[in-house]
């Protein structure tokens, strides 16, 4: 059974950095499309950022580009969002979300798509 474990969240200033981290186990995690979701209090699960299995593709939500970078490194099998220059609307539970897939260069932004999630982890950017 896939096992997702998230972590690296807490409470920063506006303008701060974190890298959340998503530690896999159960499966091939080199055959597993990844995602990162947010969701605030009251809200619905919003999407932030996707990779492809091998890492070769990335997606990231309009409010996030150029400033968070998602990663898989195979070797920990674990998955990454460092995020730069945070501001208090990136404030939220983040969920790392996974599926398996046989094609190499597939994503997906619906969290409906992705049957593996952790169990969230909190961000806080306030001043």
């Amino acid at each position: 059974q896939v096992h997702l474990v998230d972590g690296g969240g807490g409470l920063v200033q506006p303008g701060a950095s974190l890298r959340l981290s998503c530690a896999f186990s159960g499966g091939y995690f080199n055959g597993y499309a990844m995602a990162w979701f947010r969701q605030a209090p009251g809200k619905e699960r919003e999407f932030v950022a996707a990779i492809s299995r091998t890492s070769g593709d990335t997606l990231y939500a309009d409010s996030v580009k150029g400033r968070f970078t998602i990663s898989k490194n195979g070797a920990e099998d674990t998955m990454y969002l460092q995020m730069y220059s945070l501001k208090p609307e990136n404030t939220g539970v983040y969920y790392c979300e996974g599926r398996t897939t046989q094609r190499n260069n597939v994503y997906y932004s619906r969290p409906e798509s992705y049957p593996y999630w952790g169990q969230g982890t909190q961000v806080t950017v306030s001043s």
